[in-house]
């Protein structure tokens, strides 16, 4: 299995565990490898599919299951991506495999940001390293790359409702076949997550779900789920009293069997106080080391042979990152790294480094911006829905860890947790990527909007992702917040505007407010020591010009600025609005450039539906697209866009400064200049 050298995990060990994450992202043209070489794996080069992992003896599997880590150690250092979480279901996955007759039998995976193991044991292990690539390999599980991916899955707590559809849909064709359900301990705290199993345990419908505790979800799992999982592995007595239980039961006849079950579950209810799976009409199994395949397969093995059939639930305790070094100690146990993250330097090729430019990220200048407000505003606070390190929250936690709430893995409670700080007097930052706050749609409208409580919606992640790819694509939030009323849509053009965004946001306390800005770095623009607060709803002019007019919305700026430069070089004088406010509108000055120009073109990093079809409204009302103008709306289309470079995803949604220089041409009618602009 893949370990770092001695010398290196001595010298980790002197170091803060939070900077492992930070040193396993050396970026490197040139790189060595910890250890030389491809890992051996002598019994995993025999298994294309699961069908050949069955053919192996089970004092095999072991074995088996330290090539695969070893495997995915060694592809996911070449391509990036999650990593602690695949680690720690690597012995699960080869059990099931083994266990279970997939892929007739139905495996789904919660989340699917673990399934890198699965995905080389089902037939993908020629295209692991293509991972979250542009052509490459989902990170995340995905039905139209394999049938061995039944449901496919990026937003957490969906399996147990999927499984529990497909065991419904089994059951009307009178099939045979298993259904299993993974989900995490994290996952699990989502109400959905126990919608689908108050529903699943009111049948007598043969599901099983297997509960993989590893007590974290990105962040340490917070509330009462967490310590309820631990109370019950840490009990001694609960797990007497069901082995006795178990014994005796296996002694009598069925109908004597069935009442000691009962007297086990009285049994378990005095020592734990009921288990909650149980009252929801589970039966419970577990909890069990989830890296010791001598105690997996024959649960597995039993539970799949039961004859009882009814829903079945399997606790499961696995630790995040298991077996590699690095990953044990670091505080988020690696759940994601940058490529070439398994990589040393020599000291020549450290003495040649140039220092690299230090542009901080926007969740980087969202996070001290916010802190910046709180000093000066008690009344500030911030929320996390289980994302602090990812939306910037853990910096602010570091400053105001009293002001600072982490609920876990709901989205909705967030919302709605906020509005009732916003009754309250207070002014809750509800800072939760653009992808994850469709999840509380409901309640961002019933229990926020409609009640005009000032909650302010901090939306990172806005426009598209990466290598994360379309689930995580902030792709629709303008479309579905424009639409209603009595709230104020900003999105940021750079790292500044965003910090005056945040002074914005906090000023405004009569309504809601949403506030949009990427992934990555800014455009590297020197910040004030705080924000400005910006008059609502009133953009601002970049640069002048008499032919075209640029409205843009977000951080398509910089390749705004590019097809001003590149449309005056052709004659085409060039006005830029950075319009800020994509609700209310700035009406006066798009009336007035509408007024003025030949061409208005609408640029924006969202959905169809969003900042353009408002305008474009607008103007119809007012009657202005009866006057000649040429207006041409630019958004993302209406497909999605798979995983790639940010750059070359934007590039697909013809978003970029050549776009938009072909787009005024053949606004203006020159379809062959426009043409030659696309080509080139």
């Amino acid at each position: 299995m893949t370990t770092p050298p001695k010398d290196m995990a001595k010298a980790k060990s002197n170091h803060d565990p939070m900077n492992i994450f930070k040193e396993c992202e050396i970026d490197a043209d040139q790189v060595k490898t910890l250890v030389p070489g491809k890992p051996m794996t002598p019994l995993l080069d025999q298994i294309k599919l699961p069908e050949d992992l069955r053919k192996l003896k089970p004092e095999q599997l072991p074995q088996v299951a330290d090539e695969l880590r070893a495997e995915t150690i060694d592809a996911v250092s070449v391509t990036g991506g999650h990593l602690g979480a695949g680690l720690g279901v690597v012995e699960l996955t080869t059990a099931l495999h083994y266990v279970f007759n997939t892929p007739e039998d139905i495996l789904i995976w919660d989340v699917g940001h673990q399934a890198y193991p699965h995905k080389i044991l089902t037939g993908r292990r020629d295209r692991i390293r293509t991972l979250r690539m542009g052509g490459g390999l989902s990170g995340f599980t995905r039905r139209s790359e394999s049938e061995y991916d039944a449901f496919g899955a990026a937003h957490s707590s969906t399996s147990i409702s999927a499984a529990f559809g497909y065991a419904i849909g089994r059951d009307f064709k009178r099939k045979k076949n298993n259904v299993i359900a993974i989900i995490g301990d994290g996952s699990i705290s989502a109400g959905m997550a126990y919608e689908a199993m108050n529903n699943a345990g009111a049948s007598n419908s043969r599901l099983i779900v297997i509960l993989n505790d590893n007590d974290m979800s990105i962040a340490p799992p917070t509330g009462a789920m967490s310590a309820y999982l631990s109370r019950i592995v840490s009990s001694k007595e609960y797990r007497s009293l069901r082995h006795i239980a178990k014994e005796f039961a296996n002694l009598f006849p069925r109908r004597i069997k069935e009442a000691a079950h009962k007297a086990e579950r009285y049994a378990r209810g005095m020592v734990t106080g009921g288990t909650l799976f149980e009252e929801l009409g589970f039966y419970y199994v577990g909890p069990i080391d989830g890296h010791n395949l001598e105690h997996l397969v024959p649960v597995l093995e039993n539970v799949r042979d039961d004859p009882q059939g009814g829903p079945v639930l399997i606790h499961v305790v696995t630790q995040k990152g298991h077996g590699y070094a690095p990953a044990e100690q670091s505080a988020d146990k690696l759940h994601a790294v940058a490529p070439k993250f398994n990589v040393i330097k020599s000291p020549a090729e450290k003495a040649q480094e140039k220092p690299k430019a230090s542009i901080p990220t926007y969740t980087k200048v969202y996070a001290e911006a916010l802190i910046k407000e709180a000093e000066h505003d008690n009344r500030i606070l911030a929320i996390s829905a289980a994302m602090p390190s990812g939306t910037g929250l853990d910096i602010f936690g570091k400053k105001f860890p009293e002001r600072t709430f982490d609920v876990g893995i709901a989205e909705q409670h967030a919302v709605t947790f906020a509005a009732g700080l916003a009754c309250e007097g207070f002014k809750p930052f509800c800072t939760i990527y653009s992808t994850f706050l469709q999840r509380a749609y409901d309640q961002l409208v019933h229990d926020v909007v409609l009640q005009k409580l000032p909650v302010r919606f901090m939306m990172d992640r806005a426009g598209l992702v990466g290598n994360d790819g379309a689930t995580h694509a902030g792709a629709y939030d303008l479309a579905y917040l424009c639409c209603l009323p009595n709230i104020v849509v900003m999105a940021a053009g750079d790292e500044v505007e965003l910090m005056n965004m945040v002074a914005t946001a906090a000023a405004i306390d009569d309504c809601p407010s949403a506030v949009r800005y990427p992934r990555g770095e800014g455009v590297g623009l020197k910040l004030p020591e705080r924000g400005q607060i910006l008059a609502i709803g009133k953009g601002r002019i970049i640069r002048e010009g008499s032919k075209v007019a640029i409205l843009n919305l977000g951080t398509r700026l910089a390749e705004c600025r590019k097809a001003a430069d590149e449309l005056d070089a052709l004659g085409l004088s060039t006005t830029i609005a950075d319009m800020r406010f994509a609700k209310p509108l700035d009406m006066d000055l798009i009336k007035r450039l509408a007024g003025e120009h030949e061409v208005l073109i609408t640029i924006e990093e969202g959905a169809i539906g969003g900042f353009g079809s408002h305008v474009l409204h607008h103007l119809a009302s007012l009657g202005m697209l009866d006057r000649g103008l040429k207006i041409r709306p630019m958004a993302l289309p209406d497909t999605l866009i798979d995983q790639d470079t940010p750059a070359k995803q934007y590039d697909t949604a013809g978003l970029t400064a050549r776009h938009i220089v072909a787009k005024a041409l053949e606004a203006l009618g020159q379809d062959e200049s426009a043409s030659r602009v696309i080509r080139a």
